[in-house]
C-alpha cells in the first residue's frame, strides 16, 4: 500500500497495483486505510524491538561466554 501525493489536493492510494483517488473513496474505506497504516507502523515498531532484543541477547551471551572462559 502506497500513498502518492503528486497532487496534495487529491492524493492517490496505490493498492495491489491499482490506483485510487483517496478523496473519491468512502469514509469507511478511508478509515480502513488509516487502521491499516497504524497496523503497519506497529508491526515495524515491533520488528525493530525484536531486532534490538536479539542484539542484546547476543551481547549478553558473548559476555557470559567470556566470563566462563576465565573459569577454565
Amino acid at each position: 500500500m502506497n500513498e502518492n501525493t503528486n497532487d496534495s489536493s487529491n492524493p492517490v492510494l496505490t493498492f495491489e497495483g491499482k490506483k485510487y483517488f483517496i478523496n473519491e473513496l468512502s469514509n469507511e474505506i478511508k478509515e480502513s486505510i488509516k487502521v491499516l497504516q497504524i497496523a503497519e507502523t506497529q508491526l515495524k515498531m515491533h520488528e525493530d524491538t525484536l531486532k534490538l532484543l536479539s542484539i542484546s541477547r547476543n551481547t549478553l551471551a558473548n559476555q557470559l561466554r567470556e566470563k566462563l572462559k576465565k573459569l577454565g
